[in-house]
């Protein structure tokens, strides 16, 4: 064989060779034909790890998908476009959407479907518009370190002006509360719209105590934030501090919630502080500020390592206006005396303590009225007295077990035969007496079916199997998707259904209560 048509012989392999490799390579990606989404093969294909920064391979590309689109990136988990009911939002291509999917279940009262799915967004791209203008959103989420980041490209055909002027517009709605109470747990603020939807169910005509307490208190609170003007012509800060103390199931709790309640139907952002991160609880309420926060049981929040740090801000080493804080406790002996003894701190002290007469009294003529369309119970004025009579230094939470556990044991008779209130009553009274004078915790026993005694719940319940799971209900097929694109997957994230409210607007809600809403409205939402 010649050294020519031997070297053309290795050149024709050569090229074969790099064409078939070429070829290869080319193969080895999803073709374009397969996929609506043309960002979506680039992105799964380097998305492995391949960049140490996927977000910048992002935006490269996406210039180049979109060049006549600005670009904007943002991964901050406290803007939610997904769930901003400004921004109408649609998918972009459904069929290219990459999500894992969660099960939530419903409570059986609420709904007749054992739960719904949501699919959490790991890649996707949806349609936004929002004021006059119109954006493609893309989502992804990639890990890094010890979590994840979830990346957002806001691609708009103009100036990016208009895209940071959607963030700014969603972050503000997100910052605000929507019926909801900002808790600080676990080293984070979250927003609670369970806890505000308890807290609407309190009502000061529910706390039984005498008028002149009741009203000094709420004018404490209230004359608080009115006075704003009366501090500053006094050259004093605008900061207040009560104490609510005395032994439990007298009324604390109640009183706080309807303070929250009243506080938050006023404009003043309420805040519950469940942990003792002092420096991040008072950062939030300075923000917040006017505001109330709610410090329950303050001899446990405050120890040794946070003492020195939480005098010093309520002192005010940075400006406390507008804070109104209310602290409770059971235990007021316990309370540092730079606490529960110096005005300026904590101004005021409430005791709620166990019941006297008179307000046992007004406390039982609450339940007279509330039975008196019973027709089945006989509540007479003369059992009023008798009851306030017989249960001397009985807080209100043992008054009200005395009541509960009579209507539970009437509830419970069968038969034509039925027991006399007023025998059952004082047979439940001398029950929790015997148990006071023992010093037992009432919440550690459990009621029988016998009127007057007691005995410990020690065996276990055995629920039925609810046999709706067994099988598929027709209800959930076709049901509308839940799209969550949010960090905490199905944990305490918060998120609102874009469009009109059958009723006033409740805002970010968690997970389950969204659930529940996609669930009983029918229709498509998005958490994020």
């Amino acid at each position: 064989m010649s050294q020519q048509h031997t070297g053309q012989s290795l050149k024709e392999l050569e090229d074969a060779f790099i064409k078939v490799t070429f070829e290869e390579d080319i193969g080895s990606e999803a073709p374009h034909s397969e996929t609506n989404d043309p960002f979506s093969v680039p992105w799964f294909e380097q998305a492995s790890a391949k960049f140490s920064d996927p977000a910048i391979f992002g935006a490269k590309y996406l210039r180049n998908l979109y060049p006549k689109h600005s670009v904007v990136l943002s991964n901050d988990y406290n803007i939610s476009l997904l769930s901003y009911p400004g921004a109408i939002i649609q998918p972009l291509f459904p069929s290219d959407l990459i999500t894992n999917v969660y099960f939530i279940p419903l409570a059986r009262h609420l709904s007749q479907i054992p739960g719904v799915l949501v699919d959490q967004i790991k890649f996707g791209s949806f349609r936004l518009a929002w004021d006059k203008y119109d954006f493609v959103l893309y989502i992804v989420k990639y890990p890094q370190g010890f979590g994840e980041i979830i990346q957002h490209f806001i691609l708009h055909e103009g100036p990016e002006e208009h895209a940071r002027g959607l963030l700014i517009a969603a972050g503000a709605w997100h910052d605000q509360l929507h019926d909801e109470i900002l808790v600080f747990n676990q080293g984070r603020w979250y927003k609670d719209h369970n806890l505000w939807t308890e807290v609407q169910k309190a009502n000061w005509d529910d706390v039984i105590l005498k008028d002149e307490f009741k009203t000094s208190l709420k004018k404490d609170v209230f004359g608080f934030f009115d006075s704003e003007e009366l501090y500053k012509s006094l050259f004093i800060p605008w900061k207040r501090g009560l104490i609510m103390y005395g032994p439990p199931g007298n009324g604390k709790t109640i009183s706080m919630k309807a303070i929250m309640k009243d506080s938050d139907a006023k404009g003043y952002a309420p805040l519950y502080a469940k942990e003792a991160a002092m420096a991040l609880v008072f950062d939030k309420a300075r923000q917040m500020a006017p505001c109330v926060v709610i410090l329950e049981d303050l001899d446990s929040l405050i120890n040794d390592r946070n003492r020195s740090f939480f005098l010093n801000q309520l002192d005010g080493l940075e400006g406390n206006d507008g804070l109104l804080l209310i602290g409770s406790t059971n235990h007021f002996d316990r309370l540092d005396p730079a606490l529960n003894s110096r005005p300026s701190r904590f101004d005021r002290k409430f005791l709620f303590d166990d019941p006297d007469r008179d307000e046992r009294a007004l406390y039982v003529k609450y339940w007279q009225g509330k039975l008196k369309n019973n027709k089945s119970i006989s509540f007479p004025d003369s059992l009023v007295e008798e009851v306030a009579d017989s249960t001397d230094k009985f807080s209100f939470a043992y008054l009200k077990e005395a009541f509960v556990a009579t209507l539970v044991l009437l509830a419970g008779e069968e038969g034509e035969k039925k027991s006399e209130f007023p025998v059952v009553l004082k047979a439940q009274i001398k029950a929790l007496r015997n148990q006071l004078d023992k010093g037992k915790d009432i919440n550690s026993v459990r009621m029988s079916r016998v009127p007057g005694s007691f005995c410990v719940n020690a065996t276990p319940v055995t629920q039925p199997v609810d046999r709706r799971i067994m099988q598929v209900d027709k209800r959930t097929v076709g049901q509308e998707r839940i799209w969550d694109a949010g960090a905490f997957g199905g944990g305490r994230t918060s998120g609102d259904i874009p469009g009109p409210q059958p009723q006033k607007a409740e805002g970010r809600r968690d997970v389950r209560s969204m659930a529940l809403a996609a669930a009983t409205l029918g229709r498509r939402a998005f958490i994020s």
